[in-house]
C-alpha cells in the first residue's frame, strides 16, 4: 500500500501554535497512558482488598522490575519516534516508513533476547530488592507470567511511537485505551471471580499488552502505507541510527528502575507496610502525573519535526512550551491529591501507620517536586531529537545514582522511612538544573547550526516538500 498523505500534511507541526501542539499531544497521550497505569492502580486497590500484606509487598518488588523491562521498550519506542519525525520533518516520507519497518523488527528481537535473560534470574532479581519468604515466591509468580509477554509490549510502544510521530496522537492513545479495558474487565473476573488473586491480575496484564500491539499496528497499516518489505540492506543501513538513539535511550531508561530498585531496597528496612505504602504511591504517580510522563514521548516528535525542517526557533519554542506546561500541570495534580487524602486513605483502606504517613506525605508537598522529573523528561526529549542521546543518559544515570543514594542515605537516616521519598525528590531537583543548562546548550548549538546551513538549505527542503511526489 502506497502511502496516501502528502510529506507536507505529515510534518504537521512545523506550524501553528507551538503550546497548542504541546497540550494536545500530552492530554492524548496520556489518556491511553492513564488507562494503563489506572489499570495498575485498581490491581492494587483489589489486591488491598484481599486483606494480605505479602500480596501488595509483592507487587511493589514485582513493579520495580517490571519498569526494568518497561525501560527497554521505552528506549526502543524513543528511537523509533525520533528517527521517524525527523524523516517526516524533511520530506522524506519513503523513508520514514522504511525506518518504522525496521525500528519495529529489531524491538521485537531485542525484546523477546531482553524478556529471556530477566526471566531467568527474577529470583534473584527479587531478592536482590529485599523481597524474603512467601512474598518473594509471590512476586516471582507474578513475573514468571508476564515478562515473557515484553515483545508484544514492544510491539504497542514502538506502534505507538512511529503513531505519534506522524502527528496521531488519538489513534496511539487508543491502543493502550483498549488495552486498558480489557486488563479492567478481565481483573475483576479474575482475581475474584475465578479465585485466582495474583495469577489472575498477571494473566490480565498479559491479555491488556497483547491488545495494545493489535489496535497500536492496524491504523500504521490502514492510514500510513503500513511496513515495508525488510531486506538485508534496509536493515543493515538502519541498525547504526537505530543502535545510535536506542542503545543511550535504553541505558538512560534503564538508569530509573535501577534507581527505583535501590529506594525500593532502602525502604525495606522498615518493613513489608513500608514496601506496601511506597507501592501505593508508585501506582498513584503515573495515575496522577500521566500527562507528564506523556510529555517526553508527546514533546519529541514536535522537536524533531521542526529541527528535520531546520526551524530552530520552533525548536526552542517547543523547549520552553514544554517547561511551561509541566509546571501547570504539577501545580494541578498537586492540588487535587492533597484535597483527595480523605478518599485516598478509604480507597486503600489504610489505618494509621506508616503506609499512611507515606501516602499523605506524597498527596502533600513532595508531589510538587515531580516538576523537576518533568524538566528532565522535556530535556532527554531535546537531547534524543537533536543528536545528544548520550546527554539523556548522562542526565539519567546521574539523577538515579549520585541524585538518589546519598539523598536517600541522608534522608533515611533523619527522617526514617518518609526521608527515603524526600531524599529521592530533592536528588530529583539536582539533576534536573543539570539537565536544563545541557539541553540549552544542546538547543542554541542546532541553532549555530542552522544558520551555518543557509542560505541554500532551507530553499532545498521547500523544494523537496513540493516537488516529492512530482
Amino acid at each position: 500500500m502506497s502511502d496516501t498523505k502528502a510529506p507536507d500534511a505529515q510534518a504537521k507541526f512545523t506550524q501553528g501554535n507551538l503550546f497548542r501542539h504541546i497540550s494536545v499531544m500530552s492530554l492524548t497521550a496520556s489518556v491511553g497512558l492513564m488507562a494503563v497505569f489506572l489499570v495498575d492502580f485498581v490491581d492494587m486497590i483489589f489486591i488491598s482488598m484481599l486483606g494480605k500484606a505479602e500480596l501488595a509487598a509483592a507487587v511493589g518488588y514485582a513493579g520495580a522490575i517490571l519498569f526494568f523491562t518497561t525501560s527497554f521498550g521505552i528506549g526502543m519506542a524513543i528511537a523509533a519516534g525520533a528517527l521517524v519525525a525527523r524523516a517526516l520533518g524533511a520530506g522524506a516520507a519513503e523513508e520514514a516508513r522504511r525506518r518504522a519497518t525496521n525500528a519495529l523488527l529489531y524491538g521485537v528481537v531485542f525484546g523477546a533476547a531482553f524478556a529471556a535473560i530477566v526471566w531467568f534470574n527474577l529470583t534473584y532479581l527479587a531478592a536482590l530488592l529485599g523481597a524474603t519468604g512467601e512474598t518473594l515466591v509471590l512476586a516471582v509468580h507474578y513475573l514468571q507470567i508476564i515478562v515473557p509477554s515484553l515483545p508484544f509490549l514492544m510491539i504497542g510502544m514502538i506502534g505507538g511511537a512511529i503513531l505519534r510521530a506522524h502527528g496521531d496522537a488519538r489513534r496511539a492513545m487508543m491502543a493502550t485505551i483498549w488495552g486498558g479495558l480489557v486488563n479492567a474487565v478481565l481483573d475483576p473476573i479474575l482475581i475474584f471471580g475465578l479465585d485466582l488473586e495474583l495469577t489472575g491480575a498477571a494473566i490480565a496484564s498479559v491479555c491488556a499488552r497483547l491488545v495494545i500491539a493489535i489496535t497500536a499496528l492496524l491504523p500504521l497499516i490502514r492510514h500510513y502505507g503500513g511496513f515495508d518489505k525488510p531486506t538485508r540492506r534496509s536493515l543493515t543501513i538502519d541498525l547504526r541510527p537505530i543502535l545510535a538513539i536506542a542503545i543511550p535511550a535504553i541505558l538512560t531508561q534503564l538508569a530509573t528502575p535501577i534507581g527505583q530498585a535501590y529506594v525500593t531496597r532502602a525502604m525495606a528496612e522498615f518493613g513489608e507496610e513500608a514496601v506496601a505504602g511506597m507501592a501505593i504511591v508508585a501506582r498513584m504517580t503515573p495515575v496522577g502525573f500521566g500527562i507528564i510522563f506523556a510529555l517526553s514521548g508527546a514533546i519529541g516528535p514536535i522537536i524533531g519535526q521542526n529541527a528535520g525542517a531546520g526551524l530552530s526557533q520552533r525548536v526552542r519554542g517547543a523547549f520552553w512550551d514544554g517547561l511551561l506546561f509541566t509546571a501547570i500541570v504539577v501545580v494541578v495534580v498537586s492540588g487535587l491529591f492533597f484535597l483527595a487524602r480523605p478518599g485516598i486513605q478509604m480507597l486503600f483502606q489504610l489505618e494509621n501507620g506508616l503506609a499512611l504517613t507515606l501516602v499523605f506525605l506524597f498527596a502533600g508537598p513532595l508531589s510538587l517536586m515531580f516538576f523537576f522529573n518533568g524538566v528532565i523528561f522535556v530535556a532527554n526529549a531535546a537531547f534524543n531529537n537533536l543528536g545528544h542521546p548520550f546527554y539523556s543518559t548522562t542526565v539519567n544515570w546521574g539523577r538515579h545514582t549520585l541524585g538518589t543514594i546519598p539523598f536517600v542515605v541522608v534522608g533515611a537516616a533523619w527522617l526514617g522511612a518518609p526521608g527515603v521519598l524526600i531524599g529521592q525528590a530533592l536528588g530529583g531537583a539536582v539533576f534536573a538544573g543539570v539537565a536544563l543548562i545541557l539541553a540549552r546548550r544542546v538547543i542554541a548549538k542546532q541553532e549555530a547550526d542552522a544558520i551555518k546551513s543557509e542560505p541554500f538549505a532551507r530553499q532545498a527542503r521547500l523544494f523537496s516538500l513540493l516537488h516529492h511526489r512530482r
